[in-house]
């Protein structure tokens, strides 16, 4: 009993010290600042004009105060086909944990047998003359197999399956990130349209009453044939203007119905200058907050996971070390069974211990060491990848109103220029084709103030995505990961 007593007491021994040791690196995180300037910065800008906010949550879009692109944005997220595939593998990996982490734990297992034999007459024992040489033998036990983690392998391997778990997280995060854009994009592409639209039939009416003027004209005989094939002309290219226009729109109406997943949306017309410009981050952005970009924060991730991995390679060198106990009853007869005299038991220790594979671990581990270089790699490019994307964005945001202002400008001249040539034409100061380009310049003005708006919207959806949805302003300043995160996981 004393003997037993002092097995159990070095197997506890040994499972409470086993975690002492655990081989392989540990993951150190690189700061962003290391790779990339600690402030976003925007040649040429000199004076901040756009309005500036210092918190913006990751409900972005609804900046727009637009309820219409809310519920959309809202219906994509809840039914588009690639969140539902993002989720799953959340899932998935998370199950993949739950396995992984089981093995730091004893399995427990029933055993139950009912067998039925003959013994030869004839073999090295024989048996007593006069004995059954068929027997049934009954017998059920319980047993236990525990693998001792002395060197840290099912431990990095946990480390290894956590990170990849954490990772389709921020996979999700990403594909929410670009879905949200995706549909605020196309929906500001399609009241941009609806504002080209507006536009271009106030000129349709306008070109329809220069060709009834026209033809008046004609039929008076003050002015020839060729202003009035002029004016409907004119008139022909608003018309295929008008129907091309129509045809983006539906185009882009049919996008957002399967990013949507309601596949017979139809939308009413609306106009873009009625959305209002969300405001810009602050001044001196600092470049830490690309860590909360879940891309990034899915390649760091991907790092942890490589670095683990060269743990678990490492483990492989060394021996393994099994527990097994099992303990039960067996009895020729099953009367007997309940019985203290039919007890069994056994309990071992298996060591498993690599000498000769040509190698084959040592590759193993040169693998991982070579992929955990790959991800970190990759793992700055994405870093270095953001930093682009966030300054291409700002810049975007700040040149597409400037060049709004000035075009808005122009078309207010063209504007004053188109009714100074009707009144000359009127007048019979001119002819027709000085009208004409007056009415083309005007158009094309009224058109371009239009899409500079919708181009300038589009490059604010660029800087939330850029910036991972969002910003606060108490993470300025601070670079530790975590200090935010698209929907809030």
């Amino acid at each position: 009993m004393r003997s037993r007593l002092k097995l159990v007491y070095l197997l506890l021994v040994t499972v409470l010290t086993q975690g002492c040791v655990m081989v392989g690196p540990d993951y150190k995180r690189s700061k962003s600042r290391d790779i990339v300037p600690i402030n976003f910065t925007i040649n040429g800008i000199t004076e901040e004009k756009e309005k500036q906010i210092d918190h913006v949550s990751s409900t972005w879009w609804e900046l727009y105060k637009d309820p219409v692109l809310n519920d959309l944005v809202s219906k994509a997220l809840e039914n588009n086909s690639d969140i539902k595939i993002a989720i799953a593998r959340v899932e998935e990996a998370d199950a993949y944990l739950q396995e992984i982490g089981a093995a730091l734990f004893p399995t427990i297992d029933l055993q139950s047998n009912v067998t039925r034999s003959r013994i030869s007459k004839v073999s090295v024992i024989p048996i007593f003359p006069g004995l059954n040489p068929v027997r049934q033998i009954y017998g059920f036990s319980i047993g236990t197999a525990f693998e001792l983690d002395f060197w840290g392998k099912i431990r990095r391997s946990k480390e290894a399956a956590s990170a990849q778990a954490l990772g389709t997280y921020y996979a999700r995060d990403t594909v929410y990130l670009s879905l949200a854009s995706l549909v605020s994009t196309n929906y500001l592409v399609l009241r941009g349209l609806d504002a080209q639209l507006s536009v271009s039939r106030d000129n349709l009416r306008n070109r329809k009453e220069s060709l009834n003027i026209t033809r008046q004209l004609f039929e008076q005989g003050l002015i020839s044939a060729l202003d009035v094939y002029q004016a409907e002309t004119a008139h022909s290219n608003i018309v295929a203007q008008i129907s091309d226009l129509s045809r983006q729109r539906a185009i882009c109406e049919h996008q957002l119905a399967v990013l949507t997943g309601v596949l017979d949306l139809h939308l009413e017309e609306g106009n873009i200058k009625t959305l209002p410009i969300p405001p810009i981050p602050p001044a001196g952005l600092p470049s830490s907050l690309l860590e909360a970009r879940p891309d990034v924060r899915q390649a760091e991730e991907q790092v942890i996971a490589a670095t683990a991995k060269i743990g678990v390679a490492k483990a492989s060198l060394f021996p393994s070390i099994m527990l097994t106990t099992r303990f039960g009853r067996e009895s020729i007869t099953l009367g007997n069974i309940v019985k203290s005299a039919a007890n069994i038991w056994t309990a071992g220790v298996n060591l498993n211990l690599p000498i000769f594979d040509a190698g084959r671990l040592l590759a193993r581990l040169d693998q991982a060491n070579a992929q955990q270089k790959q991800t970190l790699a990759s793992y700055e490019n994405s870093i270095r990848t953001a930093f682009r994307e966030v300054n291409d964005a700002l810049i975007s945001v700040r040149k597409n109103s400037e060049q709004e202002i000035a075009l808005q400008a122009s078309e207010d001249s063209a504007k004053k220029a188109l009714k100074i040539s009707v009144n000359r034409y009127k007048l019979g100061y001119s002819a027709y084709l000085e009208v004409l380009d007056a009415q083309r310049i005007h158009n094309d003005a009224a058109l371009a103030v239009i899409r500079s708006r919708q181009n300038r919207l589009i490059a604010t959806v660029d800087l939330f995505k850029a910036l991972g949805g969002g910003w606060e302003s108490d993470v300025i300043g601070r670079s530790s990961v975590g200090a935010f995160q698209f929907f809030g996981n």
